[in-house]
């Protein structure tokens, strides 16, 4: 079986033993699947067809004796002329003086390394004495650590495939095979650690990729199901008229985008199940508003809601817009960390008794003596700074409230759908209208002067500025404008007539809060700040927005930054000081001085940077693929999200051709629980 342990395979002694362990593999099946995370290509291709400056493969004769020289320290320069199709091609290897003895006039060699087509010269990585077809053009390259070695893993490979081939089941019924072209599980294992050729080996991945996306799906589709399953009898029974009313009540019209995406909040709010549903919209697409009238149709069906945000002075910003947005009829509270009290008890009884509809607040939402009567909708504001038992917390303060989570960060579709897999996701990806673009320009630190000015007159014009900086104080390992030296020298060009303030994320929570209202009353014109402003500050007299040493933040970090002006009636500007090196920098630059939509700029972050940093690895939720890439291979992410829905949907499992693929999901620790019957 494969569950065998893997001492069990021949060869496998307990020194080896203890070393497969080191790489996480401790039974048959580790062994199986540990696969290489490259493979050498020693095809040869005739010298026209190769390209400069590639990895290739080249076989030849060699013309003479090689010339030796030798410079610096221990250092050397071996070169060899060989014979390749009536070509002289010159072979450079550095620092293998042994080389000089093995290689004689009129030997046969095969020379991998960097090609040089100008100068048709090869510098090479290795070599190997003999033809090409002495040795197998595409070699596997595995992971490795401790004292293994990929000869070893190799040999092991094929002795495990001879002995435990046939417990390699099929998990895909034929018709799957047929109709994607997949090779069966068993050949396609075979092709990723003895590939034949490069064809072969390139549909042993598509099976691979397509089997790792379908079972992550599978699970995250039936994980969706339990949630509704389980959590049945939450049906809301809103008063749709009254709904309307409030809508029409509102000082614009909804987007379409905000229509579809209420539509399909106010449904799940009417089904008997939970609602789990994340709700994505660039900064300034009217998510907010879409929350309110959430919450209205939570009152209007008898229910109290809560809004939970990141910190105090978001939740004052958003008590203050819903008690303009509602009317009396509507009862609201903010409880944060700054409510105590005799004032915090009288919230806490009113809420008790159903005499607030609506609560606002941070983690104080949380706390134990918090205990609502009838909570019928928890909306939760940008979700990925709450941890999962906080969440957790907050819905089971009700009975089976529905939940909703909001986020300003545009997350590609491809990884909305497979990191947020559990869930239902709603987009907002259209501008309220008349909503001014803010301007982005890219500058050079010589050009800083001229920033200065122009922010100058805009302050004069009674407006305000962010300047961002990505460190707090001076490191010596990156040369980076930091936030306290910056702040000096604008308190020093500016004064006295300009106020200039510094918030960073050593100061206490008390401090941040004082600075950030100090901006937002204007008695701070300029603020320098970190990224902690990133998040949930609306100060619509802001209008310039500076980033320091832009090219050391993701676009979607630079984009929600830039998403922290714009928010009132005047013009906006953004600018980005940076003097990128590399040609990823450089290409952010400019990516964000062209494009203002956040969804366009995901996507090209993600090209950039990998789903990985995307998240940022701690919290990214993400799972781990040996195979299979979210960013690259998102159509075959795709299909298989469409045919875990329709497996589910049709009860397919219960096939007796689906009979592997359910035995796999059932034998999956993450998995139970679930409804697979």
């Amino acid at each position: 079986m494969l569950s065998d342990p893997v001492a069990t395979i021949k060869g496998v002694g307990e020194k080896l033993e203890a070393d497969l362990f080191g790489l996480g593999i401790e039974t048959v099946e580790d062994l199986l699947f540990y696969f290489p995370f490259r493979y050498d290509i020693f095809e040869i291709k005739p010298l026209h067809q190769l390209i400069h400056e590639d990895k290739v493969t080249i076989e030849g004769k060699v013309i003479g004796n090689p010339s030796l020289v030798f410079y610096g320290k221990r250092k050397s320069k071996l070169s060899v002329n060989v014979q390749v199709e009536n070509v002289v091609v010159k072979a450079v290897m550095f620092n293998r003086a042994f080389a000089k003895k093995q290689l004689q006039d009129g030997d046969v060699v095969t020379f991998t390394g960097k090609w040089d087509q100008h100068r048709l010269q090869i510098t090479v990585q290795n070599y190997k004495k003999g033809p090409a077809s002495s040795q197998n053009p595409i070699e596997p390259v595995y992971p490795l650590r401790g004292s293994v070695t990929n000869i070893q893993l190799k040999k092991l490979m094929k002795t495990a495939l001879t002995q435990y081939k046939t417990d390699l089941v099929e998990i895909f019924p034929d018709s799957y095979l047929t109709s994607y072209k997949l090779p069966s599980r068993v050949e396609a294992i075979r092709q990723l650690h003895f590939p034949s050729n490069h064809m072969k080996l390139k549909h042993a991945r598509r099976r691979f990729i397509y089997e790792e996306f379908l079972l992550f799906q599978l699970k995250m589709t039936l994980l969706r199901k339990q949630n509704r399953e389980t959590t049945s009898g939450g049906s809301q029974t809103i008063d749709e008229h009254k709904v309307e009313k409030f809508i029409q009540t509102l000082p614009f019209p909804l987007t379409n985008a905000q229509t579809k995406s209420l539509k399909e909040i106010l449904e799940d709010m009417k089904s008997p199940y939970r609602m789990n549903r994340l709700l994505q919209g660039d900064v300034g697409s009217g998510k907010t508003v879409v929350a309110a009238i959430g919450l209205y149709a939570a009152k209007s069906a008898g229910n109290q809601g809560a809004l939970m945000v990141p910190t105090e002075i978001l939740a004052e910003q958003h008590y203050d817009s819903l008690k303009n947005t509602f009317d009396d009829t509507v009862s609201i509270a903010l409880l944060t960390g700054s409510v105590k009290g005799k004032k915090r008890k009288e919230i806490l009884e009113k809420v008790a008794q159903k005499e607030i509809d609506i609560l606002i607040g941070t983690h104080a939402l949380i706390q134990e003596d918090v205990v609502f009567n009838q909570l019928g909708l928890v909306i939760v504001d940008e979700q990925h700074r709450f941890g999962v038992e906080q969440r957790r917390i907050l819905r089971d303060k009700g009975l089976y409230p529905d939940v909703l989570f909001m986020t300003a960060t545009p997350i590609p579709r491809t990884l909305a759908i497979t990191a947020f897999g559990d869930m239902d996701v709603s987009i907002i990806d259209e501008m309220p209208a008349g909503r001014k673009e803010v301007k982005t320009y890219w500058a050079k630190e010589n050009m800083l002067d001229r920033v200065l000015t122009f922010i100058q007159s805009e302050v004069e014009q009674g407006y305000q500025a962010y300047f961002i900086c990505p460190l707090i104080e001076e490191s010596d390992k990156l040369d980076i404008q930091n936030a306290v030296d910056l702040f000096h020298q604008l308190e020093e060009y500016y004064q006295p007539s300009i106020k200039v303030g510094l918030m960073h994320g050593r100061l206490h929570t008390d401090e941040k809060e004082e600075v950030m209202k100090a901006f937002a009353n204007n008695d701070i014109q300029i603020l320098v700040s970190t990224t902690v402003v990133e998040v949930g500050v609306n100060v619509p007299n802001a209008t310039v927005m500076v980033i320091y040493d832009a090219e050391r933040f993701g676009l979607s970090q630079l984009h929600q930054l830039r998403g922290r002006v714009g928010r009132g009636d005047a013009q906006s500007h953004c600018i980005l000081i940076a003097d990128p090196k590399g040609e990823v920098g450089k290409e952010r630059m400019k990516i964000m001085t062209e494009t203002s939509n956040g969804f366009e700029l995901s996507e090209e972050d993600l090209k950039l940077r990998g789903p990985g940093d995307f998240f940022g690895k701690k919290q990214s939720g993400l799972p781990e693929f040996k195979i299979a890439d979210m960013v690259h291979d998102y159509r075959a992410l795709e299909t298989a999200r469409v045919d875990a829905q329709e497996i589910v949907s049709k009860q397919l499992l219960d096939d007796p051709s689906f009979l592997a693929l359910k035995k796999i999901l059932l034998h999956d620790p993450t998995m139970q629980g679930a409804v697979l019957d």
